[in-house]
């Protein structure tokens, strides 16, 4: 039998060993100061974040435990001490030395974990931001028989834990031992303690104070007893201008039960760009979460700033904006529905506190108005609107006139207003913010109401013809002054209006005004951009100069003998006309004004026998 060599079998593929991360506590405190949190003030938030999370915690266990929490500043350090749970030496090592760990997930804590403010567990990190050193001593109320433990740590990363007689910490909690980095002593000043620690804690639920002065000013302005509404008023006036330094037009009430929000809404006494983003103060279960939130309430609402206490929205990681969920999504929905209601009592109860409040802020409640119809009917009576008959609501102008005329431009209604309003035509400037929107939307809550947009088209049908006879013989002047405006691009009619002091009107629409710009623009452009643009030339409708028969002026220059003064005389008309439109003037158009004055007044200065 034929012996086989024997080959060695492979060795199996060991699996590979684990790592661990190393952290680099002074990259990640960099990282903490300069990237998470907006400022350093946030390190007592944190500190007092952590102790009411630690009595609440305490609470569900010993109901009747005491729930108080101390800040004593001195000598650039600081001391934050709490009655609430307590760490064993297992917790110390287990919550406070393992970074993104939190006692809130802790074991035995989850049916808890609703009242807890915290939930990303790197509150003593934000410590480090002001502190080189941060000391813990803390006894467990869970456990009475363990004796108090110290944590010190540095923020090169390195710590020490260990036990104290009992006479060091003889009742359960944890006080927290702070000292000033180099260059952060003034955020542990007395001052600088006892003003931050009233702004983020005013509302908290706890007893808390700086030294012997209390923090908390419970309750809040918007949930106390006042002897009457108007006692109200004036109080709430008083806390809006505290917090945002100004005395409110009116207060709106934010309550949403199921959501767990109470607030107020304060109403700005001045109109503010829609723009501008709004800060509002949002409180996390008493604990002031954010002076800047921004999504809290619809675009629309910008001319109101809130305060409000929540339990049901999410914060973000640095706990100093909302996460944006289906939670913020519907709260935002909520509250615009508050305000909504309140301006909808005003309009049915209070009309000279509305007129008030839309004399300020018409643009917030058109800008809302054009997603609800309900709100555009009830605001028809008050919203005011330019118009040919002076400043009136819709309501008011459509019982006035058949058609509701309307222009999509500023520029459009200033061509045609003052002659539409002399030939008894009404109507309203749509150039504004929201206006033409809701001009056209008011058919849909006022039945029967026609709208119809006005144009060079529609104001030059309305003006009155010239006899025939009358128009021939001035064909020689209509062509002179034809001929001097056609490089401009503009057409020259004769017509019949009033006011008779008008001579001239300057007449186009969008399409002109684009083919306009499409000219000019070709006629700068390289061959290359020329041919595209000449391939886009349009048949849309010229500008025209709509010259008055009926004034004396245009009657005179009309009888002149000499043709380059009619051009002149033509030239000057319309530069006048656009002048009166305040339309923006073109480089041509600048220099035909130019050509037009130096050539009245070289006419007006010239003799007979040619000398000046």
């Amino acid at each position: 039998m034929d012996s086989q060599t024997s080959q060695p079998s492979p060795a199996p593929h060991s699996p590979p060993s684990p790592h661990t991360f190393q952290v680099d506590l002074r990259g990640l405190v960099d990282l903490l100061s300069h990237h998470l949190y907006s400022s350093p003030r946030v390190y007592l938030r944190e500190l007092l974040q952590n102790a009411v999370d630690a009595v609440t915690a305490r609470l569900v266990d010993e109901p009747d435990a005491p729930a108080r929490i101390r800040l004593h500043a001195e000598g650039g350090a600081l001391r934050v001490e709490d009655t609430g749970v307590g760490l064993t030496e297992a917790d110390v090592h287990s919550l406070l030395a393992t970074i993104g760990r939190s006692s809130k997930r802790a074991e035995g804590l989850a049916e808890a974990r609703s009242d807890f403010l915290g939930q990303f567990g790197i509150g003593l990190l934000a410590c480090f931001v002001v502190a080189e050193r941060i000391r813990v001593v803390s006894r467990s109320a869970r456990t009475p028989g363990a004796p108090p433990v110290e944590w010190t740590a540095s923020d090169d990363g390195s710590y020490t834990v260990r036990t104290l007689p009992d006479a060091e910490r003889p009742e359960p909690g944890t006080t927290v031992h702070l000292v000033a980095r180099a260059g952060a002593a003034e955020w542990l000043a007395p001052d600088r303690v006892d003003a931050l620690a009233r702004d983020f804690g005013s509302l908290l639920p706890y007893d808390v104070r700086v030294g012997d002065e209390a923090v908390t000013d419970l309750p809040a302005p918007w949930d106390r007893p006042y002897p009457g509404p108007a006692a109200r008023r004036v109080a709430l006036a008083r806390h809006c201008h505290d917090l945002f330094g100004f005395t409110p037009l009116d207060t709106i009430d934010l309550a949403v039960p199921l959501a767990g929000i109470r607030g107020v809404a304060y109403v700005l006494p001045s109109a503010v760009s829609p723009a501008q983003r709004a800060g509002h103060r949002v409180h996390l279960k008493g604990m002031l979460l954010t002076e800047r939130a921004e999504q809290l309430l619809p675009d629309w609402a910008f001319f109101v700033r809130c305060v409000l206490d929540t339990d049901s929205l999410r914060p973000t990681a640095s706990r100093e904006s909302l996460y944006e969920d289906e939670t913020l999504a519907g709260v935002r929905e909520a509250l615009g529905e508050r305000i909504r209601a309140w301006l909808t009592g005003l309009a049915a109860g209070d009309p000279d506190r509305l007129a008030a409040f839309l004399s300020v802020h018409h643009l917030g409640v058109k800008s809302l108005a054009r997603h609800d119809r309900e709100m555009l009917r009830t605001m028809l009576p008050w919203l005011p609107f330019e118009t040919t008959d002076g400043r009136l609501s819709l309501e008011e102008f459509a019982q006035r006139h058949p058609v509701v005329h309307f222009t999509r431009t500023v520029e459009e209604y200033r061509q045609v207003a003052p002659i539409a309003s002399a030939q008894g035509i009404g109507v309203i400037n749509g150039g504004y913010t929201y206006d033409g929107e809701l001009v056209e939307a008011l058919p849909s809550v006022r039945p029967g109401t026609v709208v119809a947009e006005l144009d060079a088209e529609t104001v030059t049908a309305h003006l009155d013809a010239v006899d025939p006879a009358e128009e021939l013989a001035l064909s020689g002047f209509l062509a002179a002054a034809r001929a001097r405006l056609d490089p401009l691009g503009c057409d020259v009619v004769l017509r019949a209006f009033h006011p008779l002091s008008v001579p001239a009107l300057h007449l186009d629409d969008r399409d002109a005004r684009h083919e306009q710009a499409r000219a000019d623009a070709e006629a700068q452009a390289d061959d290359l951009w020329a041919g595209i643009l000449g391939s886009l030339r349009g048949s849309a409708p010229r500008a025209r100069l709509v010259l008055n028969h009926l004034n004396p002026l245009v009657r005179r220059i009309g009888a002149l003998p000499d043709p380059e003064l009619v051009g002149t005389a033509t030239e000057s008309l319309y530069g006048q006309a656009l002048l009166m439109a305040q339309r923006p003037l073109r480089p041509a158009d600048s220099a035909l004004l130019n050509r037009a004055f130096i050539g009245l007044l070289e006419w007006a200065t010239h003799s007979e026998d040619g000398q000046a």
